[in-house]
């Protein structure tokens, strides 16, 4: 018992030198860790050489091109407000066109479509070359014109035949003539026209509630705005959130919205600024811009 005792005693030397041995065990495995973690550090450390960077850089340049918009020949006298942005024109370029249309007329050339919207020469020579305008064209005389498909020539004459009645003096009994419009929704039309004043322009007919797009086409077959009613444009950076909800587009919400934008940003400096405040109706921008001001 005595001699397996021994074993593990240690005078003062011994003692010190299992110490040092185990001080340089620990310190050996604190520098091998030490080394694993910058030899991995390094592996994921890397740099693009300049041949690289360029194969990177024509692989975006090729994903932009397939995001790009794709043009098919279209009739510029039908671009709607989703077409129009998507061809990069300006609310305001939307807008001119389609004050032009709703006199009842057609632009039917490339100089006529920029006199009328004012785009500018490097949008119309982006979007001119797919216009694709009907094989016949108006002449200078009103009652006179040239045709050159017999299709055309019977669609454009009886288009001339009808004679459209103001929409703003129609009443219910004219607009059920139209088929798709009945009792509720011809008085549902003149309730709209009232609390706006009377219809500004041909489109604020497919803001009445229920009025099938297809349907109010129809109508304006036959009706259209001859005499605009005379309104006073609200101020935007002047009017009250009460003032901007007497619209028939914005409700007390969305006033105060505008309000609280204004406030912020210091006065409102164009329409389009609108489009940006939670809740407005966007794609109405045109119509709702007849009835203010900046």
């Amino acid at each position: 018992m005595k001699n397996f005792i021994s074993h593990f005693k240690f005078n003062k030397q011994e003692r010190s030198g299992i110490f040092f041995l185990l001080l340089f065990i620990v310190l050996l495995q604190i520098g091998y860790f030490y080394y694993k973690s910058k030899v991995f550090n390094t592996k994921d450390v890397f740099v693009l050489n300049e041949k690289q960077q360029k194969s990177i850089q024509l692989l975006k340049v090729e994903k932009q091109k397939k995001d790009s918009l794709y043009l098919f020949p279209f009739n510029p006298n039908f671009i709607n407000d989703a077409k129009g942005y998507k061809l990069g024109m300006s609310l305001e370029e939307i807008d001119r066109l389609h004050q032009f249309r709703t006199t009842g007329k057609y632009v039917n050339s490339d100089e006529e479509f920029q006199n009328i919207t004012l785009v500018s020469d490097s949008l119309l020579a982006i979007i001119a070359p797919y216009f694709k305008f009907p094989e016949w064209v108006t002449t200078a005389s009103k009652s006179a014109k040239q045709f050159t498909n017999n299709k055309a020539s019977k669609f454009v004459e009886k288009e001339i035949s009808i004679i459209k009645q103001d929409i703003n003096l129609a009443t219910a009994s004219d607009l059920k003539k139209i088929s798709g419009i009945g009792d509720k929704l011809s008085e549902r039309i003149i309730k709209f026209r009232d609390k706006l004043g009377g219809f500004l322009v041909d489109e604020q007919l497919f803001d009445v509630y229920g009025l099938a797009p297809e349907v109010a086409k129809k109508a304006l077959y036959n009706f259209t705005v001859i005499e605009k009613p005379t309104i006073v444009k609200i101020n935007l950076n002047t009017c009250t959130a009460a003032d901007l909800s007497q619209l028939v587009y914005i409700n007390y919400a969305l006033s105060k919205r505008i309000i609280n934008y204004r406030n912020a940003e210091y006065g409102i400096k164009t329409f389009e600024e609108l489009t940006k405040i939670e809740g407005f109706p966007a794609e109405k921008i045109n119509r709702i811009s007849l009835y203010l001001s900046l």
